[in-house]
């Protein structure tokens, strides 16, 4: 991450943050020693952007502090792993889906559906579809949405990945979590396999909604 920060700043070693390189203003940014206002030069118009780019590496970043409490779910009462917060930029974490329904599903189609063992209606955009599969993020409950949008009914569906950023201790690969979406309606907890790790950005798949309790730990 310390890279991107890197290249996203105006790069003069100016030396009006405090620092006396904009390596050292990175690092502290990192280790919130510093704010990103205090680099003046990036308020210029024409810095506007890297502003923006950093401001969302910046939120990653704080938004994976660990939790002062435990996490539960407020359905079920299980203990969670870790939260899953949205990739940047985005409102919700990313759900990979199984659809059964036969309708035609393509890119950037709105589309009602209900998670399998799930009771709740989910609505969502569809961000990628491919192989059968499709990639979506959430865009509301029903009344978010205006009678003029063109929605796809596509029924049950079984949700087979979750990707986003995590809030919280963090796992490895291949282990089995328990962890509560952000943008769950219900915030109950679900559990899945970790199949890749960059950072804090992970992907989990094998989903399944009955959590069940951590085996034992023996002497």
């Amino acid at each position: 991450m310390i890279k991107n920060i890197i290249e996203n700043l105006p790069g003069f070693n100016c030396g009006v943050c405090g620092f006396t390189k904009c390596e050292e203003f990175a690092d502290a940014l990192l280790n919130s020693t510093t704010e990103l206002n205090n680099c003046t030069i990036l308020f210029q118009e024409r810095f506007a952007n890297n502003r923006n780019t950093l401001n969302e590496y910046l939120k990653v970043k704080h938004c994976v502090d660990v939790p002062n409490e435990n996490i539960y779910g407020l359905v079920d009462k299980y203990e969670a792993d870790f939260i899953l917060e949205p990739l940047p930029c985005e409102h919700s974490c990313r759900e990979t889906l199984y659809p059964f329904s036969k309708e035609e599903i393509n890119t950037g189609d709105i589309i009602r559906y209900r998670p399998l063992a799930c009771p709740m209606i989910h609505f969502a955009k569809v961000l990628n579809a491919e192989k059968g599969l499709i990639t979506v993020s959430m865009i509301g409950p029903c009344n978010r949405l205006d009678g003029n949008t063109d929605i796809k009914d596509v029924g049950v569906c079984m949700v087979g990945g979750f990707e986003g950023i995590i809030k919280g201790k963090l796992p490895q690969v291949c282990d089995t979590v328990r962890f509560l979406p952000s943008h769950c309606m219900m915030q109950k907890v679900h559990s899945g396999v970790v199949v890749q790790l960059e950072n804090r950005k992970v992907i989990i798949e094998g989903i399944h909604l009955a959590v069940w309790a951590p085996p034992v730990k023996r002497d």
